[in-house]
């Protein structure tokens, strides 16, 4: 019950606040979101002393507060409500649950227009993640991996920057043509599995598929058809990551959007890509991701997320607008998730998944403090500014903690990450002898990223003020900055002691290895 719990009081939470005043729209909102953030850390707290070991939901592992009723059946298979968690959604589902108080938070100061609906549609994104992230059966999750486009439209298109509707609708139309494509390939695997299956339950297509009960469909044989509908679904989900070149509509999006929903799309909703990447074609299609069907496909998709990572890294460097130089460093961080994951080794998976967790608070951070001294100063524009660190030194203190989080500075969350990750993909059997290759590439990304981190800190940030305005340039209130110094400290922690979220990971992800022999 304690999943329905959560979904239960963010919905019901955001139809309250729909009807609250706009005063008071914020600080209901944020009450209300308190709940789940805490009653996830509590579930986090559960699981890591009573389900920590019992690996990975779709592979036969328990679930941890799983929760399954019978819903409805179509074209002959039974659709459930069933939710539950495991080493790889728990973590999720608490970055979400905390990373929306906190966005909710910093939206106080700069939010004044249409408060009501704004917190509203908080809330209801945050149900639908927290849904992506719990649902163990195909429809229920795609309910809500749909779910979460609508609020995001409306978030960017009523309360983003001058070029808001087209961002919008370039958001809207990017993702749900590749939920289209994703959705005819795993259908096709459905109906290739006929009678081997009789519900849409995760866990249950993952057995047939993994045991090799898919027949021919429409005269294609089984083996062509796994490769269709891993290509499908690869491309919906890449999309939504975004990796290179796929990722044209982030820029928009972010600059375009107000600063608390650019933390939630940069600190959660690329992490559904990944996870469903994840999910999907790592752990049903394992086979396929390994090469054992098309030898070059472990090479195709190392090369999508090395190109990733040197694109991003490369077109960041040359943005002046700080928003989108954090904006392009995300498809580069991204891009060393898609490695870790087609490495299939134990630090290659798990750091991969670690690495969302990271970047998830990394990421959040880096905007949030963006936004911090957009509402001080009222420019991004790199050029535009310099000594803030006279100003508002807090702020400023808590950004360049968070740039050199995001180089990987030791015992921080982003060093663990990104060193599980090469440790895991430089041996990659899945990459044979292109594995080092690949690996080094790689690697340079962490050069280009402090490139431009440290140029855009040294133009902004320090040297004589001279910022030309007819305002006061001081300190950021305490609820501006409070939430930066949370999301700091959650950095530090997992950078300190990462075993906090990577070994309840690798237990989850050891099955997913074990079903290709990759232990």
């Amino acid at each position: 019950m304690w999943i329905a719990a959560l979904l239960a009081v963010t919905f019901l939470g955001a139809c309250v606040t729909f009807l609250a005043p706009d005063r008071y729209a914020g600080k209901v909102a944020t009450a209300i979101s308190a709940v789940p953030a805490v009653g996830s850390l509590y579930m986090y707290w559960v699981y890591l002393t009573q389900y920590e070991t019992t690996g990975n939901a779709l592979l036969g592992g328990d679930a941890a507060f799983a929760q399954t009723v019978e819903w409805f059946e179509i074209a002959g298979f039974s659709v459930q409500y069933s939710v539950g968690l495991d080493g790889v959604s728990m973590p999720l589902l608490t970055l979400t649950a905390v990373l929306t108080t906190l966005a909710l938070i910093s939206s106080w100061t700069p939010i004044d227009d249409r408060q009501s609906q704004f917190y509203g549609l908080m809330l209801l994104m945050e149900t639908s993640l927290i849904g992506v992230f719990a649902a163990l059966d195909f429809l229920l999750w795609f309910v809500f991996w749909e779910g979460v486009l609508i609020p995001m439209y409306f978030l960017i298109g009523v309360w983003g920057g001058p070029r808001r509707k087209y961002a919008a609708i370039k958001f809207f139309v990017y993702t749900n043509v590749a939920s289209l494509i994703m959705f005819v390939g795993f259908f096709a695997l459905l109906f290739g599995l006929g009678d081997s299956i009789s519900s849409l339950g995760l866990a249950e297509i993952t057995a047939a598929l993994t045991g090799g009960e898919l027949s021919a469909l429409a005269g294609i044989e089984p083996a062509t058809l796994k490769v269709l509908a891993f290509v499908a679904m690869f491309f919906g989900f890449a999309v939504k990551v975004p990796v290179f070149p796929l990722h044209t509509w982030l820029p928009d999006a972010h600059v375009e959007a107000p600063t608390p929903v650019s933390v939630m799309l940069a600190g959660v909703l690329l992490k559904m890509g990944t996870y469903a990447l994840l999910r999907f074609n790592f752990t049903m299609l394992g086979d396929v991701a390994r090469g054992e069907l098309v030898a070059w496909m472990p090479y195709a998709i190392a090369a999508i997320g090395v190109l990733s990572v040197i694109y991003g890294a490369m077109l960041a460097l040359a943005q002046r607008d700080l928003k989108r130089i954090v904006a392009y460093s995300s498809i580069s961080s991204m891009g060393y998730v898609i490695l870790g994951l087609v490495a299939f080794t134990p630090h290659g998976m798990g750091g991969a998944t670690f690495q969302m967790i990271s970047h998830g608070l990394i990421s959040g951070l880096m905007f949030m403090a963006v936004g911090v001294i957009y509402n001080t100063t009222h420019t991004r524009m790199v050029g535009d500014m310099s000594g803030l660190a006279d100003r508002m030194p807090w702020t400023v203190g808590i950004f360049v903690s968070a740039a050199f989080g995001y180089m990987g500075l030791p015992l921080m969350s982003g060093f663990a990450a990104e060193y599980l990750v090469f440790v895991g993909s430089f041996g990659a059997p899945t990459l044979g002898t292109a594995a080092p290759l690949f690996t080094a590439a790689a690697m340079f990304g962490i050069v280009i990223v402090a490139g431009y981190l440290l140029w855009a800190m040294q133009r902004s940030i320090f040297g004589p003020f001279r910022l030309e305005t007819d305002y006061d340039v001081g300190p950021a209130p305490l609820h501006d900055v409070a939430p930066l110094a949370v999301l700091l400290l959650l950095v530090i922690a997992l950078g300190v002691a990462p075993d906090l979220s990577y070994r309840m990971i690798q237990h989850a992800v050891n099955p997913i290895l074990e079903v290709g022999g990759g232990v």
